[in-house]
C-alpha cells in the first residue's frame, strides 16, 4: 500500500492502546506495575535479585580475606574499617533511596545504586593502598544499601499484598546465598587467584543486572518526576550528613577506646564521643524542622507498627552481624581451622536463610497471616545463639556445623514476615518511605551491632589475655595476639593454650550479645498486631492537603520510569492509587 503525505501519522493508534490527539483521545501511556507481562516481571526480578545477591555477598566477603589484605598493605590496625566503612555507607545512604524512588523513578534509583556499588567494587580490585581500599568499600556501600531498598520497593509495586510475601521470599534466597557464600568465596578466590579477583569478578554480573533493568524496568507509578534541580533540592543532605557524622564518630570512638585501648583522657577518645552525642539532637532538629523530605519521616515516628518493625529489624541485624563476623573467628582461633574451612561453617546459614525466606513466603501466601508464623519461628534465633555459647573445642561435629541452622532459618522468617507486617499497615503512598525507614533502622543495627560486638570482643580479649599471660614481654605478646588471629596457631604450646582460652571466653561474650539482641527483638514483635492479608487493600485518596514530604511526592499524575513518558491519569488535585 502506497503512503502519501496526506495519510495521518497517528492512524490506528487506538488499536495499540493510544489515541488520536486531534479527536481528543488520550496519548499512549506506559503500563503500570500490575499490568506488566509475566516475562517482563521475571526479567526485572532477575536483574534486581542479581544485584541483591552481589550486595549481600559483599557484606561477608571481606572477613576471610583480611589476613591477605593486611599483609599486602602492612596495615593490620586499619583492617577492621574494611567492614565498618561498607556498613557505615549502607546505614547512611539507604534511607535516601526511598525518597529517590519517588523523585527519580524506580529505575533511576535502582540503577544509581547499582552503579555506585559496581564503581566501588571495581575500585576495590584496583586499590593501591589500604586507605584507597577503605574509601572504595565506602563507595560500594553507598550503592549496596540502596539496592536492597529499591529491590523491595520494585517488588512491592509489581505484586499485590498476599503474593508479595512469596515473591519477596524468593528474593530472600538470593540474599541468603550472598550472605552465606561471601566468606567461603572470599577465602577460596584469595587462595586461588588473590583477593583482588574476589572484587573484579563481580563486575560482569553487575553489567548484566544493569542491562536487564535498563531494558525492562519501564513501568509507571503515581508521582511527579520534576526537573533535575527540583529532585536535588528535595534530597535531605543535612539529615544524611548528620547520620554519617554521628555514626562515624561513634565507630571511631569504639575503635580508639576498645580496639586500640587508649585512655579516656585521650582526645581521640572523648572528642568523637562528644561529636556523636551532639549529632543526635541535631539530626532530630533537621528531620522535624528543616528538611523538605526528611530521610526519617517524622510521621512514621508516631506510628506503632513502623517503630516496632524497625526496632526488631535493628536487633535482628545486631544478632546476624555479630554471628556472621565472629563465628568464623571462633574456628580460626579456638579450633585452629584455616580461613577457608572457617568460612565454610557459614554455608548452613546461607542454605537456611534461603529456605526460611521461601518457607515464610509460602505460608503467608497460603494462610494470609504472618504473626503466628513470626512468633513460632522467631524463637529459633535465640536457640541458635545459646547453642553458640555452649561450643568448645571438644564439641561434636553436629554441634559445630548445625548450631547455626536455627539462627539462619528463624531470622529469615522474621525478616520476611516483618516486611509484610510493615507494608500491610502503611498506605500505598507511604510504602517507599516506610521501606526506607525500616532499612535505616536495620542499617543502624548492622553497623552498631558490628561495632558493639567488636568493642566487646576486644575489651574482653584484653582482660582474658592479661589474666593468662604474665611476665617479661607479656604486654608485647598480648598486643600481637590481639591484632593477629593467624598468630595463634604458630605460638608455643603453653602460650597457644592461653590464647585459645582467651579467644574462647571473648567470643562467648559476643554470642551472649547476639542472644540478648534476639530476645529483645522477639519481645518487641509481641506487640505487633496481626492483619488479614487476603482482605482487599483500601483505596488511598490524596488531596491538596497532602504534602509531598508526607506522601512521597505522589500527589499528582503518574511518574514514568522511561524518561517521564508515562500517560497522565487523574487531575492535579486528586490522584487515586488502587
Amino acid at each position: 500500500m502506497t503512503v502519501t503525505e496526506r495519510d495521518s501519522l497517528l492512524k490506528n493508534t487506538a488499536a495499540t492502546g493510544g489515541g488520536d490527539l486531534r479527536n481528543g483521545h488520550a496519548p499512549p501511556r506506559h503500563l503500570g506495575p500490575l499490568e506488566l507481562s509475566p516475562q517482563t516481571r521475571q526479567r526485572i526480578l532477575i536483574g534486581i535479585w542479581l544485584a541483591q545477591f552481589l550486595s549481600a555477598l559483599n557484606l561477608t566477603l571481606v572477613p576471610t580475606m583480611l589476613p591477605s589484605i593486611s599483609s599486602d598493605f602492612n596495615r593490620s590496625n586499619q583492617a577492621s574499617w574494611l567492614g565498618t566503612s561498607y556498613l557505615l555507607a549502607t546505614c547512611t545512604f539507604t534511607p535516601l533511596y526511598g525518597r529517590l524512588c519517588n523523585a527519580m523513578g524506580r529505575r533511576g534509583a535502582n540503577q544509581s545504586a547499582a552503579l555506585f556499588a559496581a564503581a566501588g567494587i571495581l575500585a576495590c580490585g584496583l586499590s593501591t593502598s589500604m586507605k584507597m581500599l577503605i574509601v572504595s568499600r565506602f563507595i560500594s556501600g553507598i550503592g549496596g544499601g540502596g539496592i536492597f531498598t529499591t529491590s523491595a520497593i520494585i517488588t512491592s509495586d509489581m505484586y499485590n499484598l498476599r503474593t508479595r510475601g512469596f515473591v519477596q521470599s524468593i528474593g530472600g534466597i538470593f540474599y541468603g546465598l550472598g550472605m552465606g557464600l561471601g566468606g567461603p568465596v572470599g577465602g577460596l578466590i584469595t587462595d586461588w587467584l588473590g583477593w583482588r579477583w574476589a572484587f573484579l569478578m563481580q563486575i560482569p554480573l553487575f553489567a548484566l543486572s544493569l542491562a536487564l533493568t535498563t531494558c525492562n524496568l519501564r513501568y509507571v507509578t503515581p508521582g511527579k518526576k520534576g526537573s533535575t534541580m527540583e529532585i536535588l533540592k528535595r534530597i535531605d543532605y543535612g539529615g544524611s550528613l548528620t547520620i554519617l557524622c554521628g555514626v562515624g564518630s561513634m565507630l571511631y570512638f569504639l575503635s580508639t577506646r576498645y580496639n586500640e585501648a587508649r585512655p579516656w583522657t585521650d582526645p581521640h577518645v572523648y572528642t568523637p564521643l562528644a561529636v556523636s552525642l551532639l549529632s543526635l539532637p541535631l539530626f532530630l532538629l533537621i528531620e522535624t524542622r528543616l528538611a523538605l523530605e526528611p530521610v526519617l519521616a517524622p510521621a512514621l515516628l508516631t506510628q506503632k507498627v513502623p517503630l516496632l518493625v524497625g526496632g526488631s529489624n535493628a536487633l535482628v541485624a545486631v544478632c546476624n552481624l555479630s554471628v556472621t563476623y565472629f563465628f568464623p573467628v571462633w574456628f580460626q582461633t579456638v579450633m585452629l581451622s584455616s580461613a577457608s574451612t572457617a568460612g565454610l561453617h557459614l554455608l548452613p546459614n546461607s542454605i537456611c536463610i534461603s529456605m526460611g525466606s521461601l518457607f515464610a513466603g509460602y505460608v503467608m501466601r497460603r494462610t494470609g497471616r504472618y504473626k503466628t508464623l513470626n512468633l513460632t519461628f522467631g524463637t529459633l534465633p535465640l536457640l541458635g545463639a545459646l547453642l553458640f555459647t555452649q561450643m568448645h573445642e571438644h564439641s561434636s561435629p553436629a554441634h559445630l556445623w548445625l548450631s547455626i541452622i536455627p539462627l539462619g532459618f528463624g531470622n529469615a522468617v522474621v525478616l520476611q514476615t516483618m516486611y509484610i507486617a510493615l507494608v500491610a499497615h502503611l498506605p500505598e503512598h507511604q510504602m517507599a518511605i516506610g521501606t526506607g525507614f525500616a532499612q535505616l533502622l536495620r542499617g543502624l543495627g548492622q553497623v552498631g551491632g558490628l561495632a558493639a560486638a567488636s568493642a566487646l570482643f576486644q575489651s574482653r580479649l584484653d582482660v582474658e589475655l592479661h589474666k593468662r599471660i604474665r611476665g617479661a614481654g607479656a604486654e608485647e605478646t598480648i598486643n600481637h595476639i590481639r591484632h593477629s588471629a593467624r598468630l595463634v596457631s604458630t605460638l608455643p604450646p603453653a602460650l597457644q593454650r592461653a590464647a585459645r582460652d582467651a579467644y574462647a571466653a571473648s567470643l562467648w561474650a559476643v554470642f551472649v550479645l547476639a542472644a540478648g539482641a534476639s530476645l529483645g527483638a522477639f519481645l518487641l514483635r509481641l506487640w505487633i498486631p496481626d492483619k488479614d492479608l487476603t482482605a482487599p487493600q483500601e483505596t488511598e485518596v490524596q488531596t491538596e492537603s497532602c504534602s509531598s514530604s508526607v506522601c512521597g511526592g505522589a500527589e499528582s499524575g503518574y511518574e514514568s520510569d522511561d524518561e517521564g513518558k508515562g500517560g497522565y491519569a487523574g487531575n492535579s488535585v486528586n490522584s487515586v492509587r488502587r
